[in-house]
């Protein structure tokens, strides 16, 4: 793979091959609108030759007001001032050379759906499901196997191949994902990875602006969009500002040298992301975190480069604007170029002052972690944008707590996460982290906690009543598992029960599912459902006690509410002393089970083993 690229390289990168046909390839964004808070716009055109003309434009409100040239002769960026008083409409961009006219590319600006200050992220008031979609539902079988695609075959029993789930399969299983209770979706990436394998994850785009056909179109995203916007869902966009995928159409012919990282010599990133805080990190070490690609087929683009910098920003706004997007989840965040990635989450937080962004750093320590959102006081004076960071930390202590005995004086078990828990000081905004038990890339919450229906359960209730914006992946509600193939990502994930026609069980209906599956479902249900009505569970204060007798008791409150959490990892029933809570039970009478309803004394509370009780207080 590297001599054959680097064979590409050195034949073709710079010498600006003649293009198939000669017209204008490329023109990204594909359209603006008009009203936008910044006024200034960044064309890239891609066209034979197109560096070599004279670009101009006549339309009112909108001005021309330099043209940058690229060191490959097939590209010009435009930067275009586009006043407020500018209308709705399409124009000619006319390229010339020798006072002829060589190209005439229509350019449509639109008027804005909503405002900006109408966008809406998601926050603590709601609950993520995540899926992926090839292996979520497969609602049209027509695309299936789409000719021209490098991967033509679809087949379901190859791990890392296609199975065929599509957004129409998503569209088509709203109703079950809103009758669950969750209240934002977020499919993993669904752009165009046209890539000879393992296409099917969705992280190796090979165009930022087309939906990949084996997923459906433009107006099916759409789609999706508008009609979860209709059952109370979020919409959320899984980016990938880091890398794309070896098979990008602009591969053999970069508009610059340093467009992407490394492009010459395909170096891999070391993924040492403490670099980015390290005060003693060699600057070996930082260049190669940074500038190394994530993996031999998917490499770098350069944020440092200041037309790469507002084509991924532009496209961001561009996919916002288009699904009128409830909120950003941001891949491998950490290791694209910091100032950019200030510049990226800044400028979007600017224009849309009510989204939300979280970004993926997967690391265990809170420090790392924090440093990347907003409001952080940094000791570098670095001052990010980033609304949210996923909440690796916790997720790790809480299955670690959950797996651990509990021996009297130990620091494992619920100790872990209490004081997981305990670090929350270092963090800007701790109720804007996201927190999960699992995702995509990790086994399955069931397998981490060794097919445990009880520990499940536990883990499932301490997600949706901590302080934080939770997140289940798909599956997760019927005990999807892949412990006889650990670590594999194509069992990770695996297909969801009922999204083929012909499937031995089916979840969206509850047909086929084993009782234990059953029991989680409506299990996870009723607690989502409870979540939605309770704000003190979002928005309230957190007060929690050291773990005693393999107990782990923690309440969320707020003037008007309180609810009792209590964990219990042992095998018997326990007894809860309420002098021990003396300080926010003092006056309350009763505690009402959410999951049984069974109300019961202050005085005398008692919990059954091996469980996780949700009492409402009064």
């Amino acid at each position: 793979m590297k001599h054959f690229f680097t064979a590409i390289v050195g034949t073709f990168l710079w010498t600006a091959p003649l293009l198939t046909r000669a017209q204008i390839q490329h023109v990204e964004p594909l359209n603006w609108w008009v009203g936008m808070k910044d006024q200034q716009l960044q064309l890239l055109i891609h066209g034979q030759d197109v560096g070599t003309t004279l670009p101009t434009l006549s339309y009112p409100g909108v001005k021309l007001l330099k043209v940058h040239r690229a060191q490959s002769p097939n590209y010009l960026f435009l930067d275009l001032a586009i006043s407020k008083n500018a209308r709705p409409g399409t124009f000619n961009l006319v390229f010339s050379r020798q006072g002829r006219t060589v190209y005439s590319q229509p350019y449509t600006l639109k008027q804005r759906r909503q405002s900006a200050s109408a966008f809406r992220g998601f926050s603590a008031e709601d609950v993520i499901y995540l899926l992926n979609p090839d292996r979520f539902a497969n609602g049209d079988t027509t695309n299936d196997v789409v000719p021209g695609t490098l991967e033509t075959t679809l087949n379901r029993s190859a791990e890392g191949g296609r199975h065929g789930g599509d957004l129409r399969g998503i569209i088509n299983h709203l109703d079950y994902i809103a009758d669950m209770g969750f209240t934002a979706i977020w499919p993993t990436p669904v752009l165009e990875n046209n890539m000879p394998a393992y296409s099917y994850h969705g992280y190796a785009i090979t165009n930022h602006y087309k939906v990949d056909p084996r997923y459906g179109s433009i107006d099916d995203y759409i789609e999706l969009a508008e009609k979860a916007k209709q059952c109370g869902i979020k919409l959320i966009f899984d980016e990938v500002l880091n890398h794309t995928g070896s098979g990008y159409w602009w591969m053999k012919d970069l508009p610059f040298k340093n467009w992407l990282n490394k492009a010459d010599s395909m170096v891999l990133t070391t993924h040492r992301r403490t670099t980015n805080q390290d005060l003693y990190a060699s600057k070996f070490d930082k260049d190669l975190m940074i500038n190394g690609w994530f993996d031999n087929s998917m490499p770098d683009m350069n944020g440092a480069n200041p037309f790469m910098a507002n084509y991924l920003i532009q496209n961001t706004i561009w996919w916002i604007e288009t699904l009128q997007l409830g909120g950003i989840r941001q891949d491998t965040y950490g290791y694209s170029d910091k100032a950019f990635l200030k510049n990226w989450s800044c400028r979007i937080m600017s224009e849309y002052p009510n989204f939300s962004m979280v970004g993926e750093e997967w690391t265990y320590n809170p420090l790392i972690a924090a440093y990347w959102q907003r409001g952080k006081i940094n000791h570098d004076g670095y001052q990010s944008c980033l609304t949210s960071t996923m909440d690796f930390p916790l997720q790790a202590a809480l299955v670690q707590a959950l797996k651990d005995p509990e021996e009297k004086w130990s620091a494992n078990g619920w100790t872990k996460l209490y004081e997981a828990l305990a670090n929350d000081f270092v963090y800007a905004n701790p109720n804007n982290m996201l927190v999960f038990g699992d995702n995509h890339d990790m086994d399955r919450l069931f397998t981490q906690l060794n097919q445990d229906e009880a520990l499940t359960k536990m883990a499932i209730t301490y997600l949706l009543t901590i302080r934080g914006i939770p997140q289940v992946y798909y599956g997760t509600e019927v005990l999807a598992q892949n412990t006889q193939r650990p670590n594999n990502h194509g069992a990770i994930r695996s297909d969801f029960p009922g999204g083929w026609p012909g499937d031995a069980s089916n979840a969206f209906t509850g047909v086929g599912l084993a009782e234990p599956q059953q029991r989680m479902q409506a299990y996870t249900k009723t607690l989502l459902n409870w979540r939605k009505t309770h704000q003190v569970i979002a928005n309230g204060k957190t007060l929690h006690f050291a773990p005693f007798d393999g107990l782990y008791v923690y309440f969320r409150y707020n003037a008007k509410d309180t609810v009792m959490v209590v964990m219990n990892k042992l095998n018997t029933s326990q007894n809860i002393a309420p002098s021990r809570f003396a300080e926010i039970l003092a006056n309350k009478t009763s505690a009402t089970d959410v999951l049984t309803g069974k109300k019961q004394p202050i005085g005398s509370l008692s919990v059954a083993p091996l469980s996780a009780t949700v009492f409402v207080i009064q």
